[in-house]
């Protein structure tokens, strides 16, 4: 794959650590301008410029205007062999987020190739309000493939903890190998299908949520029915010092336990651990394509759509 050269007056080069702050300012500012707020932190864009295998040499690129301000940043990121790129794109210039997203692509070619891969799929998670972005990608070849609501509930004092489920064991945090293992186990199951998922290495999902410094092991709940792992809830700590409201990263319940209330016990027991801590409200991200009904699940425990997303995708050629 070729692509235009960088339109005259820019620059191009990997981001580095020190670049954080500069960085968190261009993606506020954007982010800003598009939902009306900043929706990151300094701390989340320190840690994604040195995260576990993230290669910023290869699969970053940090665009700088002739006067030096940075105009436009975007990354691939592939989990171990897998066909599926994730990739980001950000800039308000849209010839600047043109070249990136050619970059991109041809980044995730490459990625490909490297993998052994015939073809890969390319996937990016835009805001629905981002027009300079869904213009680009829909002149790239991309079409939507998803949508994803960002939901809120609000808490204006305390929270009754729920009732645990007859005839199930709560398990309240992974502290041990094996009850980490399980999780993993069950994530996958509740998971797998679902728009973007690529299955994590056992090993490398551990490490990588070590490393997460948002994220405590406490924070893992896990059901279980009969020696079986049949729930989980996985929250963290993204969106509280952005709001000052908890967040459920993941929430499952595999398949032949739906129905049965799980899923809404889960979330309202991350309600009241959120109020008990003094937050403001608690929020996730719900798929709207997901085949389970998780929409009508949120709305019907009083959470509100705040935020839209779409799941944009596309299929290259990687020989």
């Amino acid at each position: 794959m070729t692509i235009a050269e960088l339109p005259d007056g820019y620059t191009v080069r990997p981001p580095e650590s020190s670049d954080a702050e500069a960085l968190f300012a261009m993606l506020a500012a954007y982010n800003s301008a598009v939902v009306g707020f900043a929706d990151t932190t300094l701390e989340e864009v320190a840690y994604c410029i040195g995260r576990p295998g993230f290669d910023a040499a290869n699969d970053g690129w940090l665009v700088l205007g002739d006067d030096g301000r940075m105009a436009g940043y975007a990354t691939t990121r592939c989990v171990g062999d897998h066909d599926l790129i994730d990739v980001e794109v950000t800039s308000q210039y849209p010839e600047v987020a043109g070249w990136l997203v050619d970059r991109t692509m041809q980044r995730a070619q490459e990625m490909g190739r490297e993998r052994g891969h015939a073809e890969v799929i390319a996937d990016l998670f835009v805001y629905r309000a981002d027009e300079v972005l869904r213009t680009q990608l829909a002149g790239h070849d991309f079409a939507t493939g998803t949508t994803y609501h960002r939901m809120r509930i609000d808490h204006t004092g305390p929270v009754a903890a729920p009732d645990e489920p007859a005839g199930v064991q709560v398990r309240r945090g992974a502290f041990d190998e094996a009850t980490r293992w399980a999780a993993h186990a069950v994530i996958t199951e509740c998971f797998t299908g679902q728009f973007g998922w690529v299955e994590t290495p056992r090993d490398d999902w551990f490490e990588a949520l070590d490393d997460v410094p948002i994220f405590d092991w406490s924070q893992l709940t896990l059901l279980e029915v009969d020696g079986r792992m049949v729930g989980v809830c996985v929250c963290n700590d993204k969106f509280v010092e952005s709001d000052s409201c908890g967040h459920i990263g993941m929430l499952g319940v595999v398949e032949e336990f739906r129905g049965r209330g799980l899923a809404k016990y889960l979330l309202r027991h991350a309600f009241a651990v959120d109020a008990a801590a003094g937050r403001e409200g608690t929020i996730l991200h719900v798929d709207t394509n997901n085949p389970t009904p998780a929409l009508d699940l949120y709305l019907s425990v009083g959470m509100t759509p705040t935020v839209i997303f779409d799941g944009w995708r596309r299929v290259l050629p990687a020989v």
